[in-house]
């Protein structure tokens, strides 16, 4: 079985001095990332909004639930695979959508797309990702793929977004919804630092006839932002939006679109009048399933189904967006039963297979890991990425079977306790 192969392929390179190259033990992994990566980077990817209460409480809020073995059952033979719109997966896991994966690795989406068809996973891609959808799933292959929207201001560029989505292999459409602002991020803050002010993680709108045409249609307007004054540090930033400009040797200096396209960028990329009433236009134009990300309130989860949305992502931008914020696995059992028969999905505070077995027995119908990937691709590219889906396969494999739970369909409330903490 995949936790025991696992096991022992390690312990076997053990023998011969080897130790894993991207650490099993979660805290480990995240140090080892935090020394690979800048600091600004780390920052970005690891950090929560506010004291961090929300990113602490996301992981904190697996410890409130104890899980219950079951003996003298035969799990010689485990089967974790789930069928999810249509799909069959191997697996109950996705790869969330993480935005500026260069900040990561050279290699950025490129490196997790081909680990996520190497391990039959699918990768959520990221609106705000370091490489453009097509070229993404060029990497792929038949693998499976979603695409996260964030909604802009400007609904012609969300029809060419989706529109390249379903050209490019995807399978269902995930609607951001908990960053139509951008939240209060400390670390951030503290650096002075936002990667898309520099033109990273913009390669979806660079890339986008749309958007090019509304930066081209903008040249002329005067700048809602003061210039920056002359300075080393403000003419390095100049040259990594010239860097991450697709056209940079042909146009960026000449016409200005690089920071037109940076400007253009933080004007539209998202809506906060966003309601209801929008969904309608998604529908209208796709024949994906829709989800909606970032849903963490029983009442809205029953809105999605009335509405005829396809399935919800509990979600709390991993503690990003609001500090204080109600902890994903917490929400999960309400969201679940208000849901219907809705596809549920988990995002925010996994590190582990033990933590999955848990969101699922509490109703998620399949799970997304976040950090964790981009810490393996911080350390090895990726093959960490890789490695890291292995860990948590491999994990969730071992826990049902040492739980008496031959298939995802066993693992039920009835596997778990409240800890009484």
């Amino acid at each position: 079985m995949r936790g025991q192969l696992r096991q022992t392929a390690i312990y076997l390179q053990g023998v011969s001095g080897k130790r894993p190259r991207v650490p099993v033990d979660r805290h480990e992994l995240a140090e080892q990332a935090r020394l690979a990566m800048r600091p600004e980077a780390y920052a970005y990817i690891a950090a929560g909004a506010g004291g961090e209460e929300a990113l602490r409480a996301n992981e904190d809020a697996f410890s409130a639930w104890r899980i219950v073995p079951r003996v003298l059952r035969d799990v010689s033979e485990r089967n974790m695979s789930i069928e999810l719109f249509g799909r069959r997966l191997e697996t109950p896991f996705l790869l969330s959508p993480i935005g500026v994966l260069e900040m990561a690795h050279r290699d950025a989406d490129r490196a997790v797309a081909r680990a996520a068809a190497a391990e039959e996973v699918p990768m959520i891609f990221s609106s705000q990702a370091s490489t453009p959808m097509e070229k993404i799933a060029a990497e792929m292959g038949s693998a499976p793929r979603w695409f996260q929207l964030y909604w802009s201001t400007s609904n012609e560029l969300v029809e060419s977004f989706v529109a390249r989505a379903e050209a490019s292999g995807c399978e269902a459409i995930a609607v951001t919804l908990d960053t139509t602002i951008l939240g209060w991020r400390t670390r951030d803050l503290d650096l002075a630092y936002l990667p898309f002010l520099r033109g990273r993680g913009i390669a979806q709108y660079t890339s986008d006839p749309v958007f090019r045409r509304l930066v081209e249609e903008s040249l002329g307007e005067p700048s809602a932002n003061p210039t920056p004054r002359p300075s080393l540090a403000a003419l390095r930033t100049l040259v990594q939006v010239l860097r991450n400009y697709p056209e940079r040797a042909l146009r960026g200096l000449s016409s200005g679109m690089a920071r037109g396209a940076v400007e253009r960028f933080v004007q539209i990329y998202s809506r906060p009048s966003l309601t209801w009433d929008d969904l309608p236009f998604l529908r209208e134009r796709t024949r994906l399933p829709i989800l909606l990300k970032g849903v963490l309130h029983p009442d809205d989860a029953r809105r999605a189904a009335a509405e005829g949305i396809d399935g919800v992502i509990v979600s709390n931008h991993g503690g990003r967006q609001i500090d204080g914020v109600i902890p994903t696995l917490e929400a999960l059992p309400g969201i679940a039963r208000a849901a219907g028969d809705m596809p549920v999905l988990l995002d925010s505070g996994l590190r582990g297979g033990a933590d999955a077995f848990r969101a699922l027995a509490l109703g998620a119908s399949a799970v997304c890991i976040g950090r964790p990937y981009v810490y393996g691709l911080a350390i090895a590219g990726e093959e960490g990425v890789s490695e890291v889906i292995r860990n948590f396969a491999a994990e969730l494999d071992l826990t049902m079977g040492l739980a008496g739970c031959r298939s995802v369909d066993e693992i039920t409330p009835e596997a778990l306790a409240p800890s009484g903490r």
